[in-house]
C-alpha cells in the first residue's frame, strides 16, 4: 500500500513543554511502510532530552539498592545476627520477583503506557525505601527484607523501559545512543549501591553506632526516591504527539491492532531472539553474580577491606556505563548490530578470564584495573543486547521484548549466584569464576550463531527511500 510520509527532523522546545519548529525540512516520499492513506508527520521533540534525563534518575533510585546490604553483607551480618545467605537474599529477591511479574508488567506497559507504568515503578521504589526506614533495631530484619522486596517489584516497571522509551522518543540517528543512556541510569544506581553504604555504615563493634548509620543512609535513600517520584508525577511524559520516524509510526499502528499473547508467541517462534534471549541471560546472569558476591570474594584476598569491595564494585559499573555509551554510539554510527554484539560478549569473556586469575595476585590496584576492564564490556553489554533485539523481533514492541530479555537474566542470575556462592565455599573463587567464564564460552558461541536480521533497519531504509527527488520546504 503506497502511501506518503511528511517528516520533520528537527523541533525545539519552547520551554513549556511544546514542540516549536526549528530548522525544517519536509519531504515527501512515497513509501511502503505505513500502512495507512494518510499522510504521517514525523517530529523529534527537543523534550525528549528530558524525559530520558527523569527516567535515568528515577531507574537510578531503584538500582541502588539492589546491592545495599550485599555489598557490606559482614557488617548486616553482625547487625541483624543473620546467615550470609539471607544477605545473599536480599539481592537475589531483585530477581526471583522479575520473573513472574515480567509478563503482566510488559502487558501493562503495551496497554497502559510508559507513563502509567514509570509512576507505578517510581511509587513502589519510594514506599519501599521507607518502609526500610523502620528497620533500623537488630531484630527487625524481615522489615528490612519486605521493604528490599517491594523495591525488588517494582524494578519491573524500570528494566524493560530504556528500548522502549529510546525508540518512542528518538529518531533512528539517535535511537541507540538513547537506550544506552537509559541502561546508564540504572548502572549509575548499581554503582552508587556499591560505593556508598561502605562508606555510610561503618563495622562499628558497638551495634547501635551500627544502627544510627543505617537510619542515616536509610532516610537519604527515602529522601531521593520521594523527590524524584514528584518529579515523575508532575513532569514524565509516555510518548510525543507525533513520532520521530515513519517506522515507529508503523509500530504505533501496530501496537493499536496487536494481541499480547501473540505479540509473545512470535517472539518465542524467532529463533534469532531465542539464541540471544539467551547468550544475553547467560552474560548478565554472569554480572549478578560476581556482584551479589564480590564483598565475600574480595574480602577472602584483602581482609578488612569493605571500603575497596565498594570501589571494585563502583569501577566495574563505572566502566561499563562508558562501554554502554561507547557501544551505543558505534551501533549509531555503523549500524553493525551483530558485529558490536558479538564483539563486546567475546571481550566479556577475556575479561572474564583476566579477572579470575588476578584476584589473588595480593596486588589490590591489579584487581580494580581488571575488574573495570570485565566491567567496560560486560555491563557495557546491556544496551547492545536491547537494540539488537529491538532490531531482531521490529514491530514488536521493544518493552516487550527487553522484559524477556531482562527476565532472563534474572533465571540465570539466581542459578549463577546460589552456584557460584556454592562453589566459592567449596573450592575457592578461581574455580567459581572459571566456571562462569565457561558459561561466557557457551554464551558467545551462541551469539556468533544468530542470523544478522536487521527489520528495524530495513524498515528505515525502505520509508527514506523517495521514488524522486526530496521536496525541500
Amino acid at each position: 500500500m503506497v502511501t506518503s510520509s511528511y517528516c520533520v527532523n528537527e523541533v525545539k522546545s519552547d520551554g513549556n513543554g511544546k514542540g516549536l519548529p526549528g530548522h525544517k525540512e519536509a519531504i515527501i516520499e512515497e513509501s511502503a511502510a505505513v500502512p495507512t492513506h494518510q499522510d504521517v508527520e514525523c517530529r523529534v521533540y527537543g523534550r525528549r532530552w528530558l524525559m530520558l534525563g527523569l527516567f535515568v534518575f528515577y531507574s537510578m533510585s531503584n538500582a541502588m539498592q539492589w546491592i545495599q546490604y550485599a555489598i557490606i553483607a559482614n557488617i548486616i551480618m553482625k547487625y541483624y545476627d543473620v546467615e550470609s545467605t539471607l544477605v545473599d537474599w536480599t539481592s537475589i529477591i531483585y530477581m526471583v520477583s522479575y520473573i513472574p511479574l515480567i509478563f503482566p508488567g510488559s502487558w501493562m506497559l503495551d496497554k497502559w503506557g510508559m507513563r502509567t507504568a514509570v509512576i507505578i515503578g517510581a511509587t513502589g521504589t519510594c514506599l519501599g525505601a521507607w518502609i526500610k526506614v523502620f528497620s533500623t533495631s537488630p531484630d527487625r530484619f524481615a522489615v528490612a527484607f519486605a521493604g528490599q522486596s517491594v523495591v525488588a517489584v517494582s524494578q519491573v516497571f524500570i528494566l524493560s523501559v530504556p528500548a522502549r522509551l529510546a525508540a518512542v522518543w528518538f529518531g533512528p540517528d539517535q535511537v541507540s545512543s538513547a537506550c544506552s543512556i537509559g541502561v546508564f541510569g540504572n548502572q549509575l544506581g548499581v554503582a552508587i549501591g556499591f560505593v556508598f553504604p561502605p562508606m555510610l555504615v561503618a563495622n562499628h563493634d558497638d551495634k547501635s553506632l551500627i544502627g544510627a548509620d543505617l537510619k542515616v543512609m536509610y532516610y537519604i535513600v527515602a529522601g531521593i526516591t520521594s523527590t524524584l517520584l514528584v518529579l515523575v508525577l508532575l513532569l514524565f511524559q509516555g510518548s510525543p504527539p507525533l513520532p520521530p520516524s515513519p517506522a515507529q509510526a508503523v509500530q504505533r499502528n501496530s501496537e493499536e491492532t496487536s494481541n499480547f499473547g501473540d505479540s509473545i508467541k512470535r517472539l518465542i517462534l524467532n529463533p534469532g531472539y531465542i539464541l540471544l534471549l539467551t547468550s544475553y541471560g547467560i552474560n548478565v546472569g554472569v554480572f549478578y553474580a560476581i556482584s551479589t558476591l564480590l564483598n565475600q570474594v574480595v574480602l577472602k584476598h584483602f581482609p578488612g577491606q569493605e571500603l575497596d569491595a565498594g570501589r571494585i564494585g563502583l569501577f566495574i559499573v563505572i566502566a561499563g556505563m562508558m562501554g554502554s555509551v561507547i557501544s551505543g554510539m558505534v551501533l549509531d554510527k555503523t549500524h553493525k548490530f551483530k558485529e558490536v554484539t558479538l564483539c563486546v560478549y567475546a571481550f566479556s569473556l577475556v575479561g572474564m578470564v583476566i579477572y579470575t586469575f588476578t584476584l589473588g595476585c595480593g596486588h589490590i590496584v591489579v584487581v580494580y584495573i581488571t575488574a573495570g576492564i570485565l566491567g567496560f564490556f560486560m555491563t557495557g553489554y546491556l544496551p547492545v543486547g536491547f537494540e539488537f533485539a529491538a532490531e531482531l523481533t521490529y514491530p514488536e514492541p521493544e518493552g516487550t521484548s527487553a522484559g524477556l530479555l531482562n527476565a532472563a537474566a534474572q533465571v540465570f542470575g539466581i542459578i549463577f549466584t546460589m552456584f557460584y556462592g556454592w562453589v566459592f565455599k567449596l573450592a575457592g573463587d578461581i574455580w567459581a569464576n572459571v566456571t562462569l567464564s565457561v558459561t561466557l564460552l557457551i554464551g558467545t558461541m551462541l551469539t556468533a550463531a544468530i542470523h544478522s536480521d536487521l527489520r528495524r533497519q530495513a524498515a528505515h531504509a525502505k520509508s527514506s527511500q523517495p521514488k524522486s527527488s526530496p521536496l525541500k520546504i
